[in-house]
Order: C-alpha cells, then structure tokens, then sequence
C-alpha cells in the first residue's frame, strides 16, 4: 500500500480521486468504485502497488494488437480490480472480487522483477491487460518507466475511462493503447458497464491519437444490445474522423457472467459490421473470436494486397516489408 497519484484533499478529510472519469468523492475508509483506492484518514492510498494477479505470455494478437510487431510475444499482467462493472465481464473473478468481495487477490511483486521476467521471456512488449489498467495505475507507470529503459514497448488494454490527468501522465509511457468502445450509446455504458456515458471514451481515443500513441479500438458485438447498423455507422463515422488508420477489431460475443440468455454473435452480423468500417473509410477492420474466415486478415488499404495473413492468434504470413506494401509501396501504419 502506498499513495496514490492523482487526487484532491478536501474539506474534513475527504478526497476526489482524478485518475478516472468517476471522480470519486471519498469519506475517510471509503474506497473508490475500482474497489483498490481508498481514503485513510485524507490521503488516498493504492492497496495493489505491487500486486499482481495475473501474468502470461501471450501472442500480441491477443491483446489484441494487429498492427503493433505482429507475430512477436507480450508480457501481459494484471492486478485485481475495474473501474467498471460490465455485466458481461469474462474475466469477472479478478476484475469484481475487489468489489463484490471485499478482498483482495494476488501476489506482491516490485515493478523491476516484472521488467525482468518479461525480458527472460523474450518478449518485446508488456501489456497491461485482463482488468483495467486504470485501477494500477502507480504499478503499470512505475514498470512502464523501467521497460521503455530497457527497449519494451508498453501497450494498454483499457475501458478508456480516464481523465485528462490521467491521459497526460500516461502519454509518454504508453506506445499503444487498444480501447474498448463498448457501443455508441450512454445508456449502454450506464445500464450494462455502470459508468456515466461514452464521453470519457472517446476523449481518450481522440487524445492518445493526437499525442502519437498507437491507438486500436476494440468493440465487442452483443446481439440486441449494441450492433445495430445505425449505431455501428456512427461508431465507425467518429473512428474515421479521429483517423482512418485506427484498426477497428468487431469481436463475437459468448454468453458469460451476467448474461448468460444472449445468444453468441452470428457471422453475419461480424461481417456486416466490417463492411461497414470499411465502407466508412477504415483502412483495417477485423472480425475477431471467429478464426479462419478471412476476416482477421490486413490488406492493403490502397491496392487491397493480402498483407498479413492470421488464423486466429497466429500470424500465417507477413508481406510488410520496411512499413510498405510490397505491389503498391502504400505505408502501412502502426509499430513494426
């Protein structure tokens, strides 16, 4: 346990926590939504520091990261605890516990002992994933610091809930970000995520594409809840307007946690959507959870060659040579 960053006292010992679009109003004992900040007595204290709950080496693609050293390994951990309460949450054991429980989960570890496994590993990235990085916020900038020193990338699996405060902390830390946009609708962020709206969101996605960070999107597709044609135009209209180059990954849904009575996502409406983005002026849109459609392939946005060949999370053939298209030279965007 130690002191957070980002936050404000206030009057008779309480705090407003700043990192996240929460902006928790905290009494002395209370603890912010996450479930892993808490104000003792006026100051806000982080209780994951050094815990971690999860760690694993993972294909990038997972993550998933199409476009950031594709092919390679990522360091992925995560501590326990979210910022959200997604009624579909897969990984919910870990990401509510904090909160429905009351406890905590994990084991301690320093932030140069992670560096150090990660690099033992042979891995070119950390990825900061499986719950909201958010919540560790103190743990991924602490270990962030140290893997840029060592020549890792740092990549953020995230909701995007943040501030702004957060955000500019984070921006020269973080060299990719994959974001979910969970749907176009704020009643969908309040009724099936428990978070205000999708405002935040979209602010983060804007505001790491405008500092240079890589930024993909990543929105899972729940049948009845958020794929409709209307709302995915919308989506994919702000996406393009943020830039064209951003991968768009429209990803199958299976019934889990809370919503156990949706039925899984059909193809169709996979492939429905990535028309779509395309159509809207995406230069990469993939259909994910459904392997060997053709869906997750990256082609060349100019002269559409088959760049990047996949089968699920396995890269099958990579045409890029030196950030080009090897018929046309078009340059392809993202961290190779």
């Amino acid at each position: 346990m130690r002191e957070a960053e980002l936050y404000t006292k206030l009057p008779k010992n309480r705090v407003r926590c700043d990192l996240c679009a929460h902006l928790c109003r905290l009494r002395p004992g209370q603890t912010g939504i996450c479930g892993v900040r808490q104000n003792r007595e006026g100051t806000l204290y982080t209780l994951v520091a050094d815990l971690v709950v999860a760690t694993h080496v993972d294909p990038i693609e997972k993550k998933p990261f199409y476009h950031v050293l594709p092919g390679s390994q990522s360091y992925s951990l995560a501590a326990p605890g979210c910022n959200f309460r997604c009624r579909h949450c897969q990984n919910h054991e870990i990401s509510q516990r904090p909160r429905v429980e009351k406890a905590l989960a994990g084991h301690h570890i320093k932030a140069s002992e992670l560096v150090r496994e990660a690099l033992a590993t042979g891995c070119r990235s950390i990825a900061y994933t499986y719950t909201e990085p958010t919540i560790y916020f103190e743990l991924m900038t602490e270990t962030a610091a140290l893997a840029m020193d060592q020549g890792l990338l740092n990549l953020m699996v995230s909701n995007g809930y943040l501030t702004e405060a957060g955000r500019r902390r984070l921006r020269p830390l973080i060299q990719g970000a994959n974001i979910d946009l969970k749907a176009w609708s704020d009643s969908f962020y309040r009724r099936i995520c428990g978070a205000s709206g999708m405002t935040p969101v979209l602010e983060t996605i804007s505001d790491f594409a405008a500092h240079g960070v890589w930024v993909e999107v990543t929105t899972l597709l729940i049948p009845g809840y958020n794929d409709s044609q209307s709302e995915l135009k919308e989506l994919a209209r702000f996406l393009v307007s943020v830039s064209p180059s951003i991968p768009w990954h429209v990803t199958g849904f299976f019934p889990t946690y809370r919503l156990t009575g949706v039925s899984p996502t059909s193809p169709e409406i996979l492939k429905k959507a990535r028309d779509i983005g395309l159509e809207a002026g995406l230069h990469y849109v993939f259909e994910g959870n459904r392997p060997g459609v053709g869906g997750e392939n990256s082609n060349c946005h100019h002269c559409g060659e088959l760049l990047i060949e996949r089968y699920g999370f396995k890269v099958v053939n990579n045409k890029i040579v030196n950030k080009r298209c090897p018929v046309c030279q078009t340059e392809v965007s993202g961290i190779f």
